[in-house]
């Protein structure tokens, strides 16, 4: 049984040996998760890991086969209803009603969480202006740029001011300066207090957004934390990266760099050291061309998985 101090001070998120199964397959195996109020969460794996069926799990839209989850305070799936009218879900595909307006979408989603067309107009036109879509309110959908559609879906989530924003994939599929609008109101929605659980397929989005960040593959968590701790506790500083003919070129030399380890990706050759002047010195010394950066979280993705993201 959760009591009321539990709904409103609990984690947004706490999953103990959570579990599914489809056929005889363990898609999600035994994880455990903990995101408190006001933090953004991120989950983050290969195609296959387990991250969207977590995530449906956490939505209330798939049950466990073992384990324990409360989402909001709420045991899930026996309250999922009840969690569900406390959240609020952007789908990685825009699912806006092609027949109605911009403000009329917003109308419609209201009314689905019990508010009248008077009682919901106010959120409406405050929803319109975070999204700075208040010269396109009478559009149709079609009109919309895929920045905006993706703005009012993200102002459609927030419709019934939820606790919990869960994302899947919040920037797919556009362009620089629209993903940098759509962060730009992420950030704004922590700052007020919500909490988000997001996956993306780009490395960058985790970095700049989440608290802490969870890496699955194969069903399991393989480490939890944030993506500066991540990067220190697993690899060196550093990273000199060699690609096309220099990597070749090393490749035919190796043992000359000084690296701490070497991991080739494609036709890339990445060196860690967390002192690359060594690195960098004997590179020079063998007329070497080469990019010498800080360790990143794609450096952590491909050290614990193996593989690059989008495998």
């Amino acid at each position: 049984m959760v009591n009321e101090s539990d709904r409103a001070d609990g984690p947004a998120v706490r999953a103990v040996g959570l579990l599914k199964r489809y056929g005889g397959t363990t898609v999600v195996d035994g994880i455990d998760l903990h995101v408190p109020r006001g933090e953004c969460f991120g989950l983050l794996g290969p195609n296959g890991a387990g991250k969207t069926t977590t995530l449906r799990m956490i939505l209330g839209v798939t049950p466990p086969d073992g384990g324990t989850l409360e989402v909001l305070g709420e045991p899930v799936p026996a309250r999922a209803r009840a969690m569900r009218a406390r959240m609020g879900v952007v789908p990685q595909i825009d699912n806006l009603d092609p027949d109605f307006t911009v403000r009329e979408n917003l109308f419609t989603y209201a009314s689905y969480h019990g508010l009248s067309r008077e009682a919901g107009r106010p959120r409406v036109e405050e929803l319109l202006a975070f999204a700075a879509l208040e010269g396109k309110a009478e559009a149709p959908i079609a009109s919309l740029s895929g920045g905006m559609k993706r703005r009012l879906t993200l102002a459609r989530a927030l419709v019934n001011d939820p606790d919990l924003v869960v994302l899947d994939e919040p920037s797919t599929g556009l362009d620089p300066q629209a993903r940098q609008n759509i962060w730009q109101k992420l950030r704004a929605l922590q700052k007020q207090g919500r909490t988000l659980v997001i996956t993306t397929h780009y490395m960058e989005e985790a970095e700049r957004l989440c608290d802490r960040l969870a890496i699955m593959d194969h069903g399991r968590i393989i480490d939890c934390d944030s993506p500066a701790a991540l990067a220190r506790s697993h690899l060196e500083r550093y990273v000199v990266e060699l690609r096309g003919d220099e990597a070749r070129t090393w490749l035919g030399q190796s043992g000359l760099s000084g690296a701490a380890r070497v991991r080739e990706v494609g036709e890339t050759v990445l060196l860690y050291a967390d002192d690359p002047a060594p690195v960098a010195s004997a590179l020079q010394a063998q007329g070497l061309t080469y990019l010498q950066r800080p360790t990143n979280l794609e450096d952590v993705f491909l050290h614990l998985t193996g593989h690059e993201l989008r495998e």
